[in-house]
């Protein structure tokens, strides 16, 4: 039963931290994570690790060099292992047939001749990153293909549930861990294997043991649905500006019945990161393949309502301030798609940003945690212009200097110093009339607004009094 060493195939978000608990957990397993990126494993050596993760520096320093290694010698890695986790990117196809939707599993199919070519032995291959249904039979007829004698694989699905920002704190207090394969004698000891690892610190109750193709689903599923939640508490804040209800309360109302829960019922400018949106694009295509159009337009409209969301935040801003924002500057608080990481992957600050800037804005923007060339990186990709980018955008070290003379702060990632600052001080520095766009929640309108600043907050009415709409036959003053 015991597994010896594992391989992990993938530096990054997941198989990096995921890779660090297990050898945390289990001393006795030799843990090898391996990437072609030299320079990204080079930083995994480093005292600066490539992502930023609350807890993690910890644990690697801890295991590093001793039962756990991170190689660009990936052939050697798989060659040795027992297990091999496939941790790989899967991103959106950016063309062809799916484009925009299907998930582009070239670099998995890689991975997977390169462990038929290398593997001497017998090896468990373990699916980390998200894939469509079905992929695990891809992988598994790549493998046969080119199997050598003497050499027999297992294929599981073992998906990752972690929420970048509590990453650690999910791998060591998980609320399952999930793990796929074939219904036949061989598959169902490669899942004990597995499970054998994770016992080290999961209880046995919370290991959930599936078929190959339930697991795959069931990480689509459990995104959509988080997702989806987000998306529908956003679209009752569009409600709750035009009626004078307050999304707050709203969502603490119907979150106190146990059959909801109050979990992702906070409203915002809209979800981020690289998961939600590639999932359900990825789901919403395997529906149209399977002639579902029903269930495709269901999931589709949970992405239609976070770019609306996206969209009436920022065209308030613009509204907001005259209806134009051609040279004025405009201070972005947050570019990383929700805090405590430096992760900026359809982050709803790039879709703000781009939009200012395309109305012809000039940006200030501070991020406690986002690399300035990555931000760069992010705009330029969005704007398809260098120099526009340099010219326009301005980054700063701190959120004081990232608001002096500006005419307008956004808010776009929750990060928790951004409700300790002196707003006073910065209200003095600002160009008058000062406004806040508070796409997160986070800060206390009321106060703001006695300061002096013409506050807007997701989800509530605007702070500034006397404006007076009618909205179908409500009055909406």
């Amino acid at each position: 039963m015991v597994i010896e060493k594992i391989c992990c195939i993938g530096a990054g978000y997941v198989g990096g931290p995921t890779c660090s608990v297990i050898a945390l957990k289990c001393p006795e397993v030799k843990v090898t994570v391996v990437d072609k990126n030299k320079e990204r494993i080079k930083q995994w050596n480093a005292d600066k690790l490539p992502i930023y993760e609350p807890g993690l520096d910890k644990v690697v320093k801890e295991c590093r060099g001793k039962n756990l290694f991170f190689s660009v010698d990936v052939e050697s890695a798989i060659e040795e292992a027992d297990l091999i986790f496939i941790s790989v990117n899967t991103p959106t196809k950016t063309c062809g047939n799916g484009k925009g939707r299907a998930a582009d599993l070239k670099y998995v199919e890689s991975v997977a001749r390169l462990i038929a070519d290398v593997a001497a032995g017998d090896k468990i291959v373990v699916e980390k990153s998200t894939v469509p249904v079905k992929a695990a039979e891809s992988i598994m007829n790549i493998l046969r293909a080119n199997q050598k004698p003497g050499v027999s694989y297992q294929i599981l699905s073992n998906p990752e549930f972690l929420s970048e920002g509590t990453a650690i704190d999910n791998l060591l207090n998980a609320d399952r861990v999930l793990i796929g394969g074939e219904e036949t004698k061989e598959g169902q000891l490669a899942i004990e294997k597995l499970c054998w690892i994770y016992e080290h610190w999961i209880p046995r109750s919370k290991i959930l043991t599936t078929n190959t193709w339930s697991s795959e689903l069931s990480k689509l599923a459990a995104n959509a649905f988080l997702a989806q939640r987000i998306s529908s508490i956003n679209s009752l804040s569009a409600v709750c500006e035009f009626t004078g209800a307050n999304v707050s309360e709203v969502a603490k109302a119907i979150g106190t019945d146990t059959r909801i829960g109050n979990k992702f019922l906070n409203a915002s400018v809209g979800f981020g990161g690289s998961c939600f949106q590639k999932d359900i694009l990825n789901l919403v295509y395997i529906c149209e393949c399977l002639n579902l159009p029903e269930v495709a337009a269901y999931w589709q409209q949970v992405i239609d309502i976070n770019e609306y969301q996206k969209s009436r935040f920022t065209s308030k801003v613009i509204e907001s301030l005259f209806n134009t924002v051609t040279d004025k500057r405009i201070s972005i608080l947050g570019f990383a798609f929700k805090k405590d990481t430096g992760d900026t992957r359809e982050s709803p600050a790039i879709y703000v940003a781009k939009t200012l800037l395309d109305e012809g804005a000039k940006l200030n923007i501070y991020d406690p945690k986002v690399e300035h060339a990555q931000i760069f990186e992010d705009l330029t990709y969005a704007t398809g212009s260098k120099e526009y980018v340099k010219e326009r955008v301005s980054l700063f070290p701190n959120a004081y200097s990232a608001t002096e003379k500006t005419h307008a702060i956004v808010v776009c990632t929750e990060w928790d110093e951004f409700i300790t600052l002196d707003f006073r001080k910065i209200y003095d520095g600002m160009m008058k009339p000062a406004y806040i766009f508070d796409g997160r929640m986070i800060l206390d309108d009321e106060k703001l607004s006695k300061i002096g600043f013409h506050v807007h907050t997701i989800g509530k009415r605007n702070m500034r009094r006397g404006l007076k709409r009618t909205w179908g036959t409500l009055d909406c003053a």
